[in-house]
């Protein structure tokens, strides 16, 4: 054996002897215990998502989401609890209790803002759009889908109008049935907006690159719109297809809110059929947040395919 092995391992000796008060003290701290633990938080989330569409700018809002128990009692109403049960077992989701999202959008043209949809609420529209940059006087023109309470809630702030610099867009058929209809909703927040209401139909113009198109059942003048800007398309389906599996797989599965059922199921084959065959992706409105994927045909329904870095890249 060398010399050189004893000498390095004095040498080694030295360094480990040098290093040990230096670790000692690091356990010596680390051994104290800690003064608090840290307090639970409870579940957090964003309140908006947005992206390039061309030319244009699209934020989705997420302006509430709450835990809605008995989903079978909402959907699948025509299927044995059985085959609601084998379905959402296989989805992976329990069957007492579901998680509604209610996801305005917000899309800048670049030269104006237009807001679809408004939530339940004031304050739930308000507070996503100033997470988002906004303010609700930055506001251009505000379209409705379709007047359910959770679509026109936002309209009224304390009696006054939320968005006050708005113009207002809605489907004629739409607005013509709930004038009639005596709704308490309908007679708040929509009908004292209606100086400044103007009416589309199927295949109408919001502004450029905004379109309607006429999606019934839902309510008797639902419409979603078509997005286009730069050679990219994206839909806003509203609420054409109001739960990713009960709703999408399922299109023929009945929804407590669909005013015609068979209308509605009509509406989602067609509307989700072309969304799948030309591959355009989707905002519905009550999609898990952030509520946009892709449509796939499937069996004899389809499958949604939640976005994921799509919409990142320009």
């Amino acid at each position: 054996m060398s010399d050189a092995t004893p000498l390095m391992s004095r040498r080694t000796a030295l360094r480990g002897a040098v290093a040990l008060p230096f670790i000692g003290g690091l356990l010596g701290k680390t051994a104290r215990p800690a003064a608090a633990a840290a307090e639970m938080k409870g579940m957090g989330t964003s309140l908006y998502n947005r992206f390039k569409l061309g030319n244009f700018e699209v934020t989705a809002l997420l302006a509430g989401t709450r835990t809605v128990p008995e989903p079978q009692t909402i959907f699948g109403m025509n299927v044995s609890a059985d085959e609601f049960a084998t379905v959402s077992q296989a989805a992976h989701i329990p069957t007492d209790k579901a998680q509604f999202f209610f996801t305005p959008t917000v899309v800048n043209t670049g030269s104006e803002l237009v807001l679809f949809d408004t939530g339940l609420n004031g304050a739930g529209i308000t507070s996503a759009l100033t997470a988002a940059g906004y303010s609700p006087d930055q506001v251009d023109t505000v379209v409705l889908t379709h007047m359910h309470g959770d679509h026109i809630g936002g309209l009224m702030t304390d009696g006054a109008p939320t968005f006050a610099n708005a113009r207002y867009v809605t489907g004629s058929a739409e607005h013509n049935h709930w004038s009639a209809a005596g709704n308490e909703g309908f007679d708040n927040n929509v009908k004292p907006l209606n100086e400044k209401m103007a009416f589309i139909e199927d295949g109408g113009s919001v502004a450029g690159g905004i379109t309607a198109i006429s999606a019934p059942g839902h309510t008797p003048g639902h419409m979603g719109y078509m997005i286009e800007s730069g050679g990219q398309q994206l839909a806003l389906v509203a609420d054409l297809a109001n739960h990713y599996v009960w709703s999408l797989a399922y299109p023929d599965w009945e929804v407590k809110f669909d005013m015609d059922k068979a209308m509605a199921a009509a509406s989602r084959r067609q509307v989700l059929g072309m969304l799948a065959s030309d591959k355009v992706p989707m905002i519905g409105y009550h999609m898990p947040w952030p509520a946009m994927g892709y449509v796939e045909s499937r069996d004899d329904g389809f499958r949604f395919v939640p976005a994921s870095y799509q919409m990142m890249m320009e």
